[in-house]
């Protein structure tokens, strides 16, 4: 059986030398339009005419469909099923495929906010640990004197807050139960000569801390789920150290506030490489 519209091997002249439009469609259409050769060969059979390249006459032949054939073929419950299964197929596939490859995504993410978070505490750990700590230098009476007043100033703004949230209880009609009854006589800020020494030596300790805050900015940019309170103890216990070597009269002090206020392990055992 000669199939319509072959090439006659023998002649130039079995060739079609243009693209019959719309009345047929190729085999690469038919796989755009959702076709496999398996479903091609079992609904079409052989095709209904070759077409050669239209500029490459060495090409190999192009298979062509008629349409009437092509359109009543996928109106069938065979090809209808096979479509549906072979989208249901790569919808699956591209799911899973997105899947996959979003699960990578985070897992990369995550990785480098990892590599980035030990990164930025090992860096500010080692900061600390290079700065120098300058802790201002006075004689005894001086530091006593600045210790009393800046502990007598502490006091008094905690006195001022401590009114202002009672005014705003009575404000609100609450009973004021927060600030104490005023003295008509208010007691006077303590004087060296007469606060015990360990008091002092606290106050003093306290002073020098104050003083030495801006060192504070060595935190910047570090968050709590960096090690910012890892990397503070570290700090304020150099701190502590520096204000001992100053002053060794307040190293009992300083040793009592890291251990009291449980700033961290003894120095030495935090180190710029600490993850």
């Amino acid at each position: 059986m000669t199939m319509q519209g072959a090439p006659d091997p023998e002649s130039e002249q079995g060739r079609v030398g243009s693209e019959p439009g719309r009345t047929h469609v190729s085999a690469a259409g038919l796989r755009a339009r959702g076709w496999t050769d398996a479903i091609v060969r079992r609904l079409l059979g052989e095709p209904d005419r070759l077409s050669a390249h239209p500029r490459f006459r060495s090409a190999p032949w192009t298979r062509m469909y008629r349409v009437e054939r092509v359109e009543a073929a996928e109106q069938s419950a065979e090809f209808r099923s096979g479509a549906a299964f072979r989208s249901g197929v790569a919808f699956r596939s591209g799911v899973a495929f997105a899947a996959r490859r979003s699960g990578a995504v985070r897992k990369a993410v995550g990785r480098r906010g990892r590599e980035s978070v030990a990164r930025r505490r090992r860096e500010v750990l080692a900061r600390i640990l290079a700065e120098p700590i300058d802790v201002p230098r006075m004689d005894a009476g001086e530091l006593a004197r600045r210790a009393v007043e800046h502990r007598a100033r502490r006091e008094r703004e905690a006195t001022a807050s401590t009114a202002g949230i009672a005014g705003t209880a009575n404000a609100l009609g609450a009973p004021n139960t927060l600030s104490p009854p005023r003295s008509p006589n208010p007691p006077r800020s303590p004087s060296p000569p007469h606060t015990d020494p360990a008091s002092l030596d606290r106050w003093k300790v306290d002073y020098l801390r104050h003083r030495l805050s801006p060192y504070d900015e060595l935190l910047e940019g570090l968050s709590s789920r960096e090690g910012r309170g890892r990397a503070a103890a570290l700090l304020r216990q150099r701190i502590h150290a520096a204000i001992a070597e100053a002053y060794p009269g307040l190293a009992a002090e300083c040793e009592r506030q890291v251990r009291d206020q449980q700033l961290g392990p003894p120095t030495g055992e935090i180190s710029a490489h600490s993850d």
